[in-house]
């Protein structure tokens, strides 16, 4: 990164510490290299000196220097620096709505939302592809997994980043999943209500669950079809925001969603079905209040392509119009 850069907290980064923001945001960034930046003054959270200690809250702005390697670090190969006009054309199809403040896209599975090791392709480095002539570059104001597609929310401004992370980290925003799951939960409707911590692991980052160290998550359910025992249409409501929280929770009570095997192993396949190996999990639809008041924004992203091919299978309906959690008011 050449230019000195502004970037958002997002809902889901809350209390993080500064330091681990910036590993996630710049895995190639070594301590070091940053313990410099920040004596120097360099790095700024809200327009001020920083510690690498500093815990972070949503909406807050961390001011990114340019992030030359020092002389003594070995070089690394360039990420992409533009996105391609191809990705671009790409994005900005998915478009979902647009004002001067919001936009939502459709993300589809299998694009990374930040970048990571070995992630260069993802959608904060594309994010100039959906400018649309504005001033300011779109913030991500929450995220996706990368296998998890459907609505997408992105602030336009600054006041539009901040009031958006105060929704998302508070109980406005209703976000609606629709998932398959491999065996149908019993009871049909429930809550769960199962702390998560996150860990280590040789194959990226994982989440489990934690009676002592992890953070309260919780999540609604209720099954809409089922076919058989085998298999279930779920809708599924996350109050918390807490990592791969959806996938946890549903592996946890036995049902994981179908084709992850991340946390599900063997267990989220079906033998002999014609379905996709793929993760059957979709955003399906974002409710909240606009940023500046006076109006609510309702989004709704269709099912990717192998979750519809499975939803053919199955015999499960895609057009559900009511509102699945209804009965939890």
């Amino acid at each position: 990164m050449s230019a000195v850069e502004t970037r958002t907290v997002s809902a889901d980064e809350a209390d993080i510490r500064l330091d681990r923001w910036f590993k996630r945001h710049f895995p190639d960034l070594t301590h070091g290299h940053l313990q410099r930046l920040l004596r120097t003054g360099q790095v700024r959270v809200d327009g001020k000196r920083a510690e690498a200690g500093t815990r972070l809250a949503p909406g807050q702005s961390v001011r990114v220097p340019p992030l030359t390697v020092p002389a003594d670090t070995p070089a690394k190969p360039k990420a992409p620096a533009a996105v391609t006009s191809r990705d671009a054309e790409a994005l900005q199809a998915r478009v979902l709505y647009k004002d001067d403040d919001v936009i939502a896209i459709d993300k589809p599975p299998g694009l990374a939302v930040q970048g990571g090791t070995n992630t260069s392709r993802h959608l904060d480095a594309m994010l100039d592809a959906l400018r649309f002539g504005a001033a300011e570059r779109p913030k991500l104001v929450h995220r996706l997994d990368k296998d998890t597609s459907g609505v997408l929310l992105l602030a336009r401004t600054g006041f539009a980043a901040a009031k958006l992370a105060e929704m998302f980290r508070g109980r406005d925003v209703r976000k609606i999943y629709w998932a398959a799951t491999a065996g149908v939960p019993k009871p049909y409707q429930g809550k769960i209500d199962l702390p998560l911590a996150k860990e280590g692991g040789a194959h990226g980052e994982r989440v489990a669950t934690d009676a002592e160290d992890g953070k309260r998550a919780v999540s609604l359910y209720t099954v809409v079809e089922n076919a058989g025992k085998s298999a279930a249409f779920v809708a599924l409501w996350p109050l918390t925001g807490r990592t791969h929280q959806l996938r946890v929770h549903m592996a946890a009570i036995g049902t994981p969603i179908l084709g992850d095997g991340k946390y599900g192993g063997q267990d989220a396949f079906l033998p002999g079905a014609e379905v996709a190996k793929k993760l059957h999990l979709h955003a399906r639809r974002l409710i909240l209040p606009h940023p500046r008041g006076g109006r609510t924004i309702d989004v709704t992203a269709p099912l990717p392509d192998h979750m519809a091919a499975t939803w053919r299978y199955l015999g499960f309906s895609a057009n559900l119009r009511e509102d699945p959690f209804a009965a939890f008011e």
